[in-house]
């Protein structure tokens, strides 16, 4: 029975050890908060930080393989694990560039990708040369993460919400659609691709608000958004899950935002509505068994819970009884314990042939269900 780390413990690493109970796999999670949301789900719980060289290379060094569930891991032990021989997914190489926000766009740029225009800036007052290239984003290099580290600088007054520190200014795209589309890369670089999402965004908090799959595309941009992110994924050398986010513009152009090494929010609904959820995938990667089947069963909308602005505490889940009534809706509950504004608390998915029920019942839910903390 291979033995297989997963460093994090949030939901990403709850959902993984939710398919890994179909596999002869033994678990091991590491994380500093012994009640995070995969503790109790794993065989062998650690507590550590993963950002303490020692800690992962403690960590890691008797296990078979290792995955990561956030990319703020420290590279350099997984850099070592992997010298040892241990398994490790994404390869180290793959995470160093998509980690780092500038070396992220600079690969993409290298590698012919298309991708907005960027500069690089190192603290305010860099940026305040720069007025002219505004409307545009402004993302931190390092520690950025769901909304987190990112600014939208749409005029010169803006600029004092940007960061003093090193960060990539990317010009802002005319969007019509954002899309995502995550591949599944084996051992062997053979790859399997999930079908492209449209993704809803909630402007305020920067987070995903819904999203339906499959995405409702023009043909020619359905074929660039799959060849793009299939390029991404193949020049970054790596076995592992890659999710690609992606603009389509009004000219129904494709442009490449950002790509993620791992399982991602984008990809929960395939857990109901595909054949082979993204989580089973990775399993499948790691265990060097054969790839799963991407198909849809049925078409799927996700409606994110998010945690209401105003409350910070214990959390509870009002109007959950009138969501669970619905037919073909599946609730997934995070596991943690708080909620505050903004935070992921959990995901609702529905499934349908109809994509007008689909749109109907994400907003019915949206506007029945909230996440509040106890008075």
């Amino acid at each position: 029975m291979k033995k297989a780390g997963i460093l994090g413990g949030g939901q990403l690493g709850r959902m993984l050890l939710q398919s890994a109970a179909n596999y002869p796999v033994e678990t091991f999670v590491m994380e500093n908060d012994p009640f995070c949301p995969a503790a109790h789900l794993c065989k062998h719980f650690i507590v550590g930080d993963i950002r303490n060289y020692d800690d992962v290379l403690n960590f890691g060094k008797d296990l078979d393989v290792l995955t990561i569930e956030i990319e703020s891991v420290n590279l350099e032990a997984l850099e070592e694990l992997e010298r040892l021989g241990v398994k490790v997914y994404p390869r180290p190489e793959a995470l160093r560039i998509i980690k780092n926000k500038i070396l992220q766009k600079q690969f993409y740029k290298a590698q012919g990708i298309p991708t907005s225009d960027f500069i690089i800036t190192s603290g305010l007052r860099d940026l305040e040369a720069h007025q002219s290239f505004l409307p545009a984003v402004h993302k931190l290099a390092l520690g950025g993460y769901d909304g987190k580290g990112v600014e939208l600088l749409r005029k010169k007054e803006d600029i004092s919400k940007g960061f003093d520190e090193l960060a990539v200014l990317e010009k802002m795209v005319d969007i019509k659609k954002e899309i995502a589309v995550i591949i599944a890369v084996g051992e062997n670089c053979e790859t399997v691709i999930y079908p492209p999402v449209d993704m809803v965004f909630d402007q305020r908090l920067n987070l995903l608000n819904y999203q339906l799959s499959p995405a409702d595309l023009p043909d020619k941009v359905f074929w660039k958004a799959e060849a793009i992110a299939l390029k991404v994924v193949k020049d970054l050398k790596s076995p592992g899950i890659f999710a690609v986010e992606l603009f389509a513009d009004l000219d129904d152009n494709v442009w490449v935002n950002e790509t993620a090494p791992r399982v991602h929010n984008s990809g929960h609904h395939t857990i109901e509505a595909n054949y082979s959820s993204q989580f089973d995938m990775l399993w499948r990667i790691m265990m060097q068994y054969p790839l799963g089947n991407t198909d849809h069963i049925l078409p799927a909308a996700i409606v994110n819970l998010i945690g209401e602005k105003g409350h910070s505490g214990p959390a509870v889940y009002e109007g959950l009884e009138t969501v669970l009534e619905m037919d073909n809706v599946f609730v997934h509950i995070y596991g943690k314990e708080n909620t505050r504004p903004g935070r992921k608390m959990g995901h609702i998915t529905i499934l349908s042939n109809e994509r007008q029920e689909l749109l109907h019942k994400a907003n019915q839910i949206r506007h029945t269900i909230r996440v509040i903390s106890k008075d």
